[in-house]
């Protein structure tokens, strides 16, 4: 028989009745599978762990913190195999160091590298279900390891290549992939099949369904997989790549931000390597930047530079730009008031006029692009944020998502 991966997030076993609800799922598949479950921690448990840490120390040493947080998956992986037991199916809960999954990295963010696979094979053979601990592994000194929030979709993703799956089915509270967020837009509907370039986006532009990271490792590992409501018996989303996909849209999704801000330097002094000066000490402080503008005054000696950012890094982001003696600006302003909408579409690669169909439907109801960043299936602009909702409103007529 094939072998099947199934990925239950926080909210699917969220409860003692959802765990019995879950079981029955398990069940289905192992008709036609073999089958290898991988678990989430109940919902709202990592975040009470963390909160514990926190009340302990500011500077909770982060080896510790691996090994309290990957506590929440062996509570709900042994609830679940516990339920299947006493259904009398064949189960036990497995974690990350008795398999062993081995990770790089450092604590807190490592990756999976590789999955010794001879004990989990041998319990399939036997007629077992093995329930596996996401976001967990353990490093080269045999430490407790995780692979950073949303890890176990990853370690699903992993667990699928290395056991050569032929499916990987995540299970979580929505019934898949929409063309927007449903919450912002009614008539969003939910996508049948996309890429895994255009669900790489969508995660990495604000849509929540999966990490992008995830999307990464199916993607590089070939991985289908089929995203899914554990609450309703209904077809989701598959991901897969480009060439299993029929699809006559030009644009197959929009994403929206909400925690973004802008900083705008004024008179910059331009130089050779101005720019790298800026930006190596947010770097070096974890702060990702995304859309960047430059502007050469007409004289060539300075420029004005806009750069966004997420909107918790602010603070922190100007108290590293004052300090930074390489770089001489007339002024910092920002703004906290803006958000990012984004169209993505693998259509939009053999289609002309794309941008301009963008840019009018904006221009039509009255919204004003600050930034503009584009890449070959991507074209995200920055604007005001009370005017989100209008403008994926707009967007998602425009380009005929509606139907």
């Amino acid at each position: 028989m094939k072998i099947i991966v199934l990925k239950f997030g926080g909210t699917s076993i969220g409860s003692i009745q959802r765990i019995k609800k879950v079981s029955k799922i398990i069940k289905s598949y192992s008709k036609k599978y073999r089958v290898i479950v991988l678990s989430s921690a109940m919902s709202g448990t990592t975040n009470k762990l963390i909160n514990m840490s926190q009340k302990i120390s500011k500077n909770f040493p982060d080896s510790e913190y691996d090994t309290l947080v990957s506590a929440g998956e062996q509570i709900s992986c042994s609830l679940l195999a516990g339920q299947l037991l006493s259904n009398g199916i064949k189960s036990r809960s497995w974690m990350g160091w008795q398999i062993p999954i081995l990770t790089e990295g450092s604590h807190k963010y490592s990756r999976i590298i590789n999955i010794n696979k001879t004990k989990i094979l041998r319990f399939l053979k036997s007629g077992g279900i093995p329930i596996i601990a996401g976001f967990q592994g353990i490093n080269k000194d045999s430490n407790i390891t995780t692979i950073g929030r949303g890890g176990s979709d990853s370690s699903a993703i992993m667990v699928a290549k290395f056991l050569k799956a032929e499916r990987c089915v995540i299970y979580t509270d929505v019934e898949g992939v929409y063309t927007t967020d449903p919450k912002k837009l009614n008539s969003a509907k939910k996508i049948k099949k996309i890429s895994y370039e255009e669900m790489l986006e969508m995660a990495s532009l604000g849509s929540k369904v999966m990490q992008p990271h995830s999307i990464q490792d199916a993607r590089l590992n070939r991985i289908n997989i089929e995203v899914k409501s554990s609450f309703v018996r209904k077809n989701g989303t598959l991901i897969t790549k480009r060439t299993n996909i029929i699809n006559n849209k030009i644009i197959t999704g929009i994403s929206s931000t909400d925690n973004d801000a802008k900083v705008t330097l004024l008179g910059v002094k331009d130089r050779p390597g101005i720019a790298a000066s800026i930006f190596k000490p947010l770097s070096k402080n974890s702060i990702n930047v995304d859309m960047v503008v430059q502007n050469i005054s007409s004289n060539g000696k300075e420029t004005d530079l806009t750069f966004t950012i997420k909107s918790f890094d602010l603070n922190k982001t100007m108290k590293i730009i004052k300090r930074n003696k390489n770089i001489n600006f007339k002024k910092m302003i920002f703004d906290k008031n803006v958000s990012k909408v984004s169209i993505i579409g693998v259509g939009m690669i053999t289609t002309p006029g794309v941008t301009f169909r963008m840019f009018q439907a904006l221009a039509k109801n009255n919204i004003n692009i600050q930034v503009i960043s584009t890449s070959e299936i991507k074209i995200s602009v920055l604007i005001n944020s009370t005017k989100v909702t209008k403008a994926i409103k707009s967007l998602h007529k425009e380009f005929n998502l509606e139907k």
